[in-house]
């Protein structure tokens, strides 16, 4: 009776009260990189029965006072038994990351669907442009594959900066499997507001008659959405598994591109040779796209990483380095890859410059996402671990890239 009374009064309690009963330990005291004033926003140690947290993704709510920023940071937290679904779930800062509440639940794998159960996973943040509600995006799959490659796409949203959330379900013309790790980009197609969302699939998994391909969905409103365009493979030589592609303006005006993560097409435990990132360019907003190419520059060993766009033209790119994951004869620490993250950037119409350091302590990093909240200032967030377990916390830190 006492057991099941106090478990009553913790459930009642505040996320801002529970915050401080959960184990947040501090960042790494030493490490090198360009981020600064490092967080570690939430352990998997506060989260039994779940075996990771992982892939966060942040967005800005507004600019309190002083110019404290309100941010939230989304993330999966991974079921035991698992290997990419679970439930997702949100923290929140009203002080520009310094501090964080405690997790907030967003999409729960207990709640049933009438007679279904799902796991979920792949958190995307999204606040239009003009409107005083943020999006969340995810992706369902039924609970009893391991995986999540059977995932449809899933929206809630909060009025009041993540600290509640209301689902959506999406009106879908897109009824295929699809995979989601990117945010929507909006643009303009035939003189109409469109939002852009990259994904792709991974049927070829399960189904020897599938296939590996990546293609971008669009809405007009964030609540509809259906299948605007796929991204040819390349024009020449074997196929590629593109995926989890970011979208964003291009070097030319009214040119959009997508940097997409890549593997082997027919055995996905196989990078790219050499391992590169693939892209491909839209001149018509998003409506068609030009068959996929190799970026020379762009290192990728089958670890999502961030391109974007600054405000100033700018490009950059935040990639793990290393080999692919668990590659066992890398002579290096620790073997299998997504360990350091580096990154590169790109003036308009330049090269891209050398490789610089964004992270790296002697622990396992990987799927960063970053937003920029002034000229040239990022807020970023990535999954993080131990010299020998990945996606142990989440980390958050402050950019300022240099000319």
């Amino acid at each position: 009776m006492k057991t099941s009374l106090i478990l009553t009064f913790l459930i009642a309690l505040s996320p801002t009260v529970l915050g401080a009963l959960r184990q947040v330990p501090a960042p790494v005291a030493t490490f090198e990189g360009d981020v600064r004033e490092i967080r570690v926003v939430d352990h998997v140690q506060n989260h039994p029965g779940f075996h990771r947290i992982w892939q966060p993704y942040i967005a800005q709510w507004n600019v309190g006072a002083g110019g404290r920023r309100h941010l939230v940071v989304a993330y999966g937290a991974q079921l035991e038994g698992k290997t990419d679904m679970g439930d997702i779930m949100c923290v929140v800062s009203r002080d520009d990351g310094d501090t964080w509440t405690a997790p907030i639940k967003i999409f729960d794998h207990r709640e049933r669907q009438g007679l279904l159960q799902f796991g979920y996973a792949n958190a995307i943040l999204f606040k239009p442009e003009g409107h005083d509600v943020l999006w969340c995006f995810a992706m369902r799959s039924p609970l009893t594959p391991r995986n999540s490659e059977e995932g449809q796409l899933v929206g809630a949203y909060s009025p009041d900066g993540g600290f509640s959330w209301i689902p959506v379900e999406l009106a879908m013309h897109y009824t295929g499997h699809m995979i989601v790790v990117a945010g929507p980009m909006e643009t303009t197609i035939e003189g109409k507001k469109r939002y852009l969302l990259p994904a792709h699939r991974n049927t070829l998994q399960k189904d020897p008659f599938g296939d590996r391909e990546h293609f971008v969905l669009s809405s007009s409103n964030l609540l509809e959405w259906r299948l605007e365009a796929f991204i040819p493979q390349p024009a020449s030589g074997p196929k590629v598994f593109l995926h989890e592609g970011n979208i964003a303006p291009g070097d030319q005006a009214g040119e959009l591109k997508i940097v997409m993560r890549t593997a082997d097409y027919i055995d996905d435990s196989q990078t790219t040779d050499p391992p590169r990132a693939y892209s491909s360019v839209s001149r018509d907003w998003g409506r068609s796209w030009t068959p996929a190419v190799p970026e020379p520059a762009l290192h990728n060993a089958k670890s999502k990483g961030f391109f974007g766009r600054m405000a100033d033209g700018t490009h950059i790119y935040v990639y793990s380095d290393g080999p692919q994951q668990r590659d066992r004869s890398w002579p290096g620490f620790p073997h299998g890859g997504r360990t350091s993250l580096r990154y590169k950037i790109k003036p308009t119409g330049g090269e891209w410059s050398e490789e610089r350091t964004f992270f790296h302590a002697g622990i396992k990093n990987s799927y960063p996402t970053l937003i920029e909240v002034a000229p040239r200032e990022f807020r970023a967030v990535w999954d993080s671990g131990t010299e020998s377990q990945a996606r142990t916390h989440i980390q958050f830190g402050k950019l300022i890239i240099s000319k």
